[in-house]
């Protein structure tokens, strides 16, 4: 905004480019979609469940217009401008004048029999109707306008009357300042601090799958699967520093084991879950250790090639009609047996949650007390430099190894749950495109970051499902949504903060006058 331009203008300007985005909205048909996921994820409550759907439209419009009041107010805010809030209300009047007169006259020429739909393809009678929530033309007009206007404004006064900055920087503040309390009193409450954050974790666990229902469990399950794989990789690339392509081969690893040990066919040998559990995460470790051996000489995208031919190599042979008798082939493995404990059967996704929960509990600790330990110290000191750290004293061909190994064997533990949930697992299941996916995460999520992993599984893995009532839009919405992530967060969701081990640059010494005796001359 230029120093001398009013928070008015400031307003207009930036709610004219709200105006064309939200007009391109309407024209392909995505607050309908918007309008759809709204309801989806609000439906459940009570109050949300008692709206028509048209009334859905007019929130998802809102919510766009919140966030351009809000973001113009602030940087009417951060110009110095007079009223900083007047930016909030004129950008999202212009932008619901813009909406307002698109229904009035779409409105007007469907109810004189005009038909648009040959030109504009999303612009049928209902979608319409939909705009002007089921009302005559005028009124949907003046309930859209109103709408954007005041949601937009009254953002704006909020950005502009509420430090929501101070507000977010207090919590954080007292957040560490808690969570890092030093002497003995300070300590007792930081453990009595944590101990009630855990413990409202662990309720929330356990009531949360039986509200979801079936799909939400399926769908983080899933996600928590994932989070496995994350963490499993997250040791070997984001630790260690070793780039693995092929990473899907110990987890078709798990889930065959898992199906070779627990269905009839083709062996019938039903040696029980538990057990095959037990096996699966060690032949995958094994299988680690076993690939990494004649590895450790290579680096970089030398060790990415040679272990994505390893992981296709995997995928070629379960695929092959030679072993047809061994692994189901083409076909794969079907009706492989859940868990039971104790006479109870883990048949339902609600209950094999809870399984998927224990076990990315179980792995979050083993991973954040490796990170911390002097092993993860020296898979660090790899990553930055290899040849530095084996000059300073570390095996670096026994701890690489190690992160193969460790690495796998998360990876085979999500294998053994993910073919023992689907109760089938499949040559089709362990593509290229698993490994890719879980790289992705790690990235996305912050490389050596344990949280990271975590986000980055929901965002890859959870955000898509969440997003599917937006049909043909989703791929564009999840595009989009990692665009805007990579630039707000190059560095990932949650990096991981890594100390400073340069010495503060001292100020340098004043200059000193020449004290030099001047020469005498003699006489």
């Amino acid at each position: 905004m230029k120093p001398h331009e009013s928070a008015f203008k400031s307003g207009l300007r930036t709610g004219s480019t709200l105006a064309v985005i939200v007009l391109f909205l309407v024209l392909i048909g995505f607050n309908a979609s918007g309008a759809a996921l709204l309801a989806r994820l609000l439906g459940q409550t009570t109050l949300s469940g008692q709206l028509p759907p048209a009334a859905y439209g007019i929130v998802f419009i809102a919510l766009l217009a919140v966030w351009q009041g809000a973001s113009a107010a602030i940087s009417a805010r951060h110009r110095n401008a007079p009223h900083p809030w007047v930016s909030g209300f004129s950008s999202a009047g212009i932008a619901g004048a813009a909406l307002a007169v698109f229904v009035l006259v779409f409105g007007s020429l469907y109810q004189n029999g005009a038909d648009f739909r040959k030109m504009l393809y999303a612009l049928s009678p209902a979608y319409v109707k939909f705009l002007s929530v089921d009302q005559l033309p005028i009124i949907g007009a003046a309930i859209n306008f109103f709408s954007m206007l005041l949601a937009g404004g009254l953002a704006g006064l909020a950005a502009t009357y509420l430090p929501f900055g101070v507000y977010w920087q207090h919590a954080k503040n007292w957040f560490v300042r808690v969570w890092n309390l030093d002497g003995s009193r300070a300590l007792r409450a930081s453990r009595y601090f944590k101990f009630g954050l855990y413990a409202a974790l662990v309720l929330v666990c356990f009531f949360v799958p039986r509200v979801w229902g079936s799909y939400w469990n399926y769908v983080f399950g899933l996600v928590g699967i994932y989070v496995l794989l994350g963490l499993g990789l997250n040791i070997i690339v984001g630790l260690s520093g070793q780039l693995v392509l092929g990473y899907v081969a110990f987890f078709a690893i798990g889930a065959y084991t898992v199906a070779l040990l627990n269905a009839p066919i083709p062996h019938n040998l039903m040696w029980g879950f538990w057990v095959a559990v037990v096996i699966g995460i060690l032949l995958a470790a094994f299988s680690g250790f076993l690939i990494g051996l004649p590895l450790m000489r290579l680096r970089g995208d030398y060790l990415a090639i040679v272990t994505l031919g390893f992981g296709e190599i995997i995928r070629v042979l379960l695929k092959s009609d030679l072993l047809t008798n061994f692994t189901g082939g083409p076909r794969g493995i079907q009706d492989i047996h859940g868990p039971s404990l104790f006479g109870i059967s883990f048949s339902s996704d609600v209950d094999f949650m809870y399984l998927i929960i224990l076990a990315v509990a179980l792995a979050l600790f083993i991973a954040s007390r490796l990170q911390n330990s002097r092993v993860g110290r020296s898979w660090i000191a790899i990553r930055e430099d290899e040849t530095v750290a084996q000059a300073s004293g570390v095996n670096t061909t026994r701890y690489k190894l190690l992160a193969l190994a460790l690495g796998a064997a998360f990876a085979g533990l999500g294998g053994v749950l993910f073919a023992a949930r689907n109760q089938f697992t499949g040559p089709e299941d362990h593509v290229l495109m698993v490994s890719i996916n879980v790289l992705s995460l790690v990235i996305v999520g912050g490389m050596g970051s344990i949280p990271g992993v975590v986000l980055g599984a929901f965002t890859l893995k959870g955000l898509p499902e969440i997003l599917r009532e937006l049909a043909n839009y989703r791929l564009l919405a999840f595009g989009a949504l990692l665009v805007i992530m990579m630039i707000a967060r190059p560095q990932g969701l949650w990096p991981v903060g890594r100390p400073s081990l340069q010495r503060p640059e001292s100020p340098p010494p004043p200059d000193e006058t020449d004290t030099t005796d001047a020469e005498v001359p003699h006489g």
